[in-house]
């Protein structure tokens, strides 16, 4: 994959001061404190203990910048990098407590981002050669995130060949389930967003059955989310809306996906498969701290 730009410093700083903040409280780092000489320096290596894809370099950077500039951090392997079993992904070389203290919260970060790039790329895998109406399909995170953690998480699912979804409420309109409940009904809740909705806010709604798939159409929404629907039925959305006269909304299907039944789904010809599991249940991926 191609290397991902980085997110603004402004975004990554306030994240990783807090995770340092929870960790060192009042005092600071005491065994390392206790332990190490202030003039000591040393060398430790970042190795990753199992094969998958690296994500969350920039924030475990930061890490090591703010517990002691003089740190140097070294990146191997960047964000979006493919690594086996036993690759160096980094080092890092100076102050010796230092390196003790951003230890953990570094590969908090790492492990964590790492995990969720891992497990993008197996449905990014799964669903290879599948086609949507124009362009492969696409897999993509949603906002069932980490608070606090959301700009990070998002950045690995791209580092895993995945797409980020809506960053957050004020990125488009979404008109879900109890959106339709409480404005008194589909119909009710489009013409509404129809008529107030700025011009350049692309519109989302979602349906759970086909009959509601084919009253939103007339509403010409950017996106229609079939939710919860099997590769059958998904397969009928696809039909109904290739042979809608009008204009053509990008398909996205989601709800109770797994590495099962992803390629099932995607082979339907939806454009987008969203999974809230990338987020919520990536593992952590096992990353060591090994002195050189």
């Amino acid at each position: 994959m191609s290397k991902l730009p980085p997110l603004p410093p402004t975004v990554i700083e306030p994240m990783v001061r807090c995770a340092l903040d929870e960790d060192f409280g009042n005092s600071g780092d005491l065994t390392a404190n206790l332990l190490v000489p202030a003039s000591a320096k040393g060398k430790l290596l970042m190795r990753a203990r199992e094969a998958g894809v690296i994500a969350g370099m920039q924030a475990a950077q930061m890490t090591y910048a703010m517990v002691d500039p003089r740190v140097k951090f070294t990146v191997k392997k960047g964000d979006g990098s493919k690594v086996k079993k036993g690759d160096i992904i980094a080092t890092v070389e100076g102050p010796t407590r230092a390196l003790l203290s951003a230890e953990r919260v570094a590969l908090n970060f790492l492990g964590r981002m790492s995990g969720v790039a891992t497990l993008t790329s197996q449905y990014v895998k799964a669903v290879k050669g599948c086609k949507g109406y124009k362009n492969p399909v696409r897999i993509a995170a949603t906002r069932k995130t980490t608070p606090g953690l959301r700009a990070v998480e998002k950045q690995a699912v791209l580092a895993g060949g995945g797409f980020t979804h809506r960053e957050g409420l004020a990125a488009a309109i979404m008109i879900k389930d109890n959106h339709i409940a409480l404005a008194g009904g589909v119909d009710k809740a489009l013409k509404a967003i129809s008529k107030n909705a700025d011009h350049m806010t692309r519109v989302s709604v979602e349906v759970d059955t086909l009959a509601q798939l084919k009253k939103v159409l007339k509403y010409a929404p950017d996106v229609v989310l079939l939710d919860n629907m099997n590769a059958a039925t998904l397969g009928k959305a696809v039909a109904i809306v290739d042979a809608y006269a009008g204009r053509r909304p990008i398909l996205e299907g989601s709800g109770g996906v797994n590495l099962n039944t992803v390629r099932g789904l995607a082979e339907t010809g939806i454009d987008v498969i969203s999974i809230g599991a990338l987020t919520h249940s990536a593992p952590n991926f096992d990353i060591g701290m090994d002195a050189a």
